[in-house]
């Protein structure tokens, strides 16, 4: 069985190799590109979306609430005309 310390150097000993190579600079422009893509596609964070659902929630209920309270109003008007 391999020792881990092994795998853990080895592991270093790559990732230092990449980022010093063309392949290091090659990560960081993919990381761009893909960054830029997302962006331009105005995609949002789930914790936004989960912000935004709650803010919509809360506008259904108070517009729900200004319908009731509309009916109402409607209701007494017409009867205070009859």
């Amino acid at each position: 069985m391999l020792n881990s310390v092994f795998f853990q150097d080895l592991s270093i000993k790559i990732k230092e190799l990449i980022k010093n190579s063309p392949a290091g600079e090659l990560d960081n422009n993919i990381h761009a590109l893909i960054q830029g893509a997302l962006t331009k596609m105005e995609l949002i964070s789930r914790e936004e979306y989960d912000v935004q659902a709650e803010v919509l929630k809360h506008t259904r209920e108070k517009l729900n609430a200004l319908e009731k309270k509309l009916e109402t109003l409607e209701d007494l008007l017409q009867k205070s005309h009859k």
